[in-house]
């Protein structure tokens, strides 16, 4: 593969069919390398609530349903940006926005650990919100300006895991700093890992590769035709599947373990870093399998959501908690491992100019579940049990699953039902 593989090539399905290993020059390692360590950072920051969340829960006087609410506040803000995010990536380039979302949400995560009131807290995780929203389709956009379309999804893939182990890394700092100083010290200290990596990713950064900069350059149309496409919200509503199951895990586990299975928060945080580093693997192995078969939901994504639904559908059963480790561990990576074969195709079909706003489009899809599926998982906790919660998560599983079926299976089919001004 010859590191001059531009991204605004035509597709890979088009390309010589001879493909060796996957293989990255240096500027897309070290940008792969920056965007891993900046990603964790995103995730470090989002997941310290959900840690921290029983005890802001004591301290407020809130019940899960309210907890919950905090929850989707986060998401509501996130998910309406996903959008705006990858328009001002493709208006104003990736690393300007980049940059700009790693410092709006390293300061309203310190400032979370100011709150004084309920409303206050969700008033504060609604503007952090806002800060990480722009940040996904901005760097699926710095990706994609840095690698070839054949590397693409490896790299992406590698980036993406970096969700799973910053959740494997959030319970090991912020379970003793809570246990320790508080909830509130540790907003601040991850806050500060945020504000490190901003430094990082100013300086080091690489630029994009020249011919990603001359079609940049040569103007923005089609994102309007893009958002009209019909078979571009298939891949929207399998991260909507996605997102349910991914989020409702990621949210309310950490509580569950501590109030229904009597764990302390230490001992939660490492049983919920289990599944995220089963997630990451599974993440980085499915990067290189949509690399391999060049997409192909119904191959890589139709089976492992229905691994996924079956599992957490088992997992409402288990009586011991090995038996719920060991489920909730298969549920994560199979559901993690269909993330990025989801923005395969398109990321592989679309040009440059128009990456930004599809990854924001279809990123959209994963938020928007992430606003129902907390504070939807709270009301059925307090309502009913959370048995019935985690249970609701496997109709998110089924979804996906389906529309996996239905979706594009390559570029040259996506290409088929995109209109002229998407194409061109």
């Amino acid at each position: 593969m010859s590191a001059t593989d531009s991204p605004t090539d035509a597709p890979a399905e088009q390309s010589a069919p001879t493909e060796g290993r996957v293989r990255l020059d240096r500027a897309a390692k070290t940008t792969v390398g920056l965007l891993f360590l900046a990603w964790i950072v995103d995730y470090i920051d989002r997941l310290v609530i959900n840690l921290a969340l029983p005890h802001i829960g004591t301290e407020f006087g809130i019940d899960r349903t309210q907890q919950g609410m905090v929850l989707s506040a986060f998401f509501l803000a996130y998910a309406a940006c996903q959008i705006p995010g990858g328009l001002l990536a493709d208006r104003f380039g990736s690393k300007r926005i980049l940059l700009w979302a790693m410092l709006i949400w390293s300061v309203f995560t310190a400032l979370t650990g100011t709150a004084w009131s309920f409303a206050a807290l969700v008033v504060i995780r609604v503007l952090f919100g806002a800060g990480q929203g722009i940040f996904p389709a901005a760097a699926m956009k710095a990706v994609a300006e840095r690698t070839g379309s054949r590397e693409r999804m490896t790299a992406s893939g590698w980036i993406s895991s970096s969700n799973s182990f910053g959740a494997v890394v959030a319970p090991l700092i912020a379970g003793p700093v809570i246990a320790l100083w508080g909830w509130r010290m540790s907003f601040y200290a991850v806050a500060g890992l945020g504000v490190a990596t901003f430094v990082l990713v100013q300086l080091l950064l690489p630029p994009a590769r020249p011919t990603a900069r001359t079609e940049a350059a040569g103007g923005g149309g089609g994102t309007r035709a893009l958002l009209a496409t019909p078979a571009m919200w298939l891949y929207v509503g399998m991260l909507f599947g996605y997102g349910m199951l991914a989020w409702g895990l990621n949210s309310w586990v950490p509580s569950y373990l501590q109030t229904e299975r009597g764990l302390s928060l230490e001992s939660s945080g490492l049983l919920t870093a289990l599944p995220a580093l089963f997630g990451g693997l599974a993440m980085i192995a499915s990067g290189w399998c949509a690399d391999r078969l060049k997409g192909r939901p119904a191959v890589l994504v139709a089976p492992s959501m229905t691994v996924a639904g079956v599992a957490v559908l088992a997992m409402t059963q288990a009586e011991g908690l090995v038996a719920f480790e060991t489920l909730l561990c298969l549920a994560f990576a199979a559901c993690t491992f269909c993330f990025t074969p989801i923005f395969a195709v398109p990321l592989r079909t679309l040009s440059t100019r128009l990456s930004g706003a599809a990854s924001g489009m279809i990123n959209f899809g994963g938020q928007s579940a992430g606003i129902l599926v907390p504070m939807l998982m709270g009301y059925l906790a307090d309502a009913y049990s959370f048995t019935v919660a985690f249970a609701v998560l496997a109709l998110g599983a089924a979804l996906t699953a389906c529309l996996a079926l239905l979706a594009p299976q390559t570029s040259e089919t996506l290409r088929s039902r995109l209109g002229p001004a998407v194409r061109d």
